[in-house]
């Protein structure tokens, strides 16, 4: 069973207004009643009170609650974003709609979705986020940066940037840092990302099912490789890996010194080598690894970014098609903030 919380409407405002939006004048003479005639599910009509400001002499609507000068009550433009978002087409939306005697185009529904994709950038272009996530994507060939609010699990920002492209990546951060406050963020394990968590002052966690991924798969990958003497450091550094102590760096450190010498120039790579690589990589990142325990804030996995742009893919592949990038992003922004 699916509950959706829409937005109340109303047919009469009871109350009279409180101020002139004009000159702000509080004393108001009754200036007239229309009924309007909206589309919505339930309500198909509703009266309307006109108001003249004594102050300013303006005239005015007061529209009773869920109902602006559009046609669509606010409730049917939610049921309209809610229907596309979960995977009906325009037309398909038009369809069901018209099960209910509402009569809604194309057009309008789209206008519906870009109106809501354009409400959720609004709420969100200056709302503090302390913890932030951070991952790419490629949608229809279009490569897209995804920023989610870590506190609520709800998208942040969305960009049209190549996430290979590392300058522009990181002035979509400072702009995000300096809108939002961000103080630390939540990536895979991409080197980019350090370095710009260092220029910008950032605290940085790197997603632990991402980093336990790749140690789990070079490590079975070099057991097959490596003779019996150094078997043991496997069994090892993968127990780190699973308790994460306080000092798994100093550990992993203290590994690395316990084999042979470094690589010469043109010699081949060996398995030692490979070895050597892995500890003292893991050793220097150790910090990033493990940010989740010295602030309860930071989530030790980039699971809620994952999940947006899981819901953005599987939304974009049953659309035809975006005309324009700024439809796009809105689209992606509207299919990723349908909570679950």
């Amino acid at each position: 069973m699916i509950v959706l919380q829409l937005p109340p409407v109303e047919r009469i405002k009871a109350e009279r207004p409180t101020k002139c939006k004009y000159c702000q004048g509080e004393i108001f003479q009754r200036w007239g009643e229309a009924r309007k005639k909206i589309k919505d599910p339930k309500v198909r009509t509703v009266r309307v009170h006109r108001y003249r400001c004594t102050s300013c002499g303006h005239t005015f609507r007061h529209y009773p609650e869920g109902i602006s000068q559009a046609q669509q009550s606010e409730r049917m433009k939610k049921l309209a974003v809610v229907c596309w978002s979960l995977g009906l087409s325009y037309r398909g939306l038009a369809l069901i709609l018209s099960a209910f005697g509402v009569v809604l185009s194309r057009m309008s529904g789209w206008r519906d979705v870009q109106g809501e994709g354009n409400e959720i950038k609004k709420k969100a272009a200056w709302k503090p986020a302390r913890v932030v996530g951070i991952d790419g994507a490629w949608l229809r060939g279009e490569g897209i940066m995804v920023a989610v609010d870590m506190g609520d699990g709800q998208p942040l920002a969305i960009g049209a940037i190549d996430e290979k492209d590392l300058s522009a990546v990181e002035r979509w951060l400072r702009m995000l840092k300096q809108k939002h406050g961000i103080g630390a963020i939540v990536t895979d394990d991409l080197g980019m990302y350090r370095s710009i968590a260092e220029k910008l002052g950032l605290g940085h966690q790197v997603c632990q099912f991402h980093v336990r991924r790749w140690v789990g798969r070079t490590l079975r990958e070099l057991e097959s490789k490596l003779t019996e003497e150094w078997l043991w450091m496997l069994a090892r550094i993968k127990h780190i890996m699973e308790e994460l102590p306080p000092d798994g760096g100093q550990q992993l450190l203290a590994l690395y010194k316990q084999l042979p010498g470094h690589l010469k120039r043109g010699q081949e790579r060996t398995a030692v080598a490979q070895l050597r690589h892995l500890l003292i990589r893991l050793s220097e990142s150790w910090e990033r690894y493990t940010a989740f325990f010295h602030d309860p804030g930071i989530p030790w996995t980039n699971n809620r970014t994952e999940q947006a742009i899981g819901k953005m893919k599987m939304r974009a592949k049953t659309t035809r098609g975006y005309k324009t990038q700024s439809g796009m992003l809105n689209g992606l922004l509207v299919s990723s903030a349908i909570r679950d």
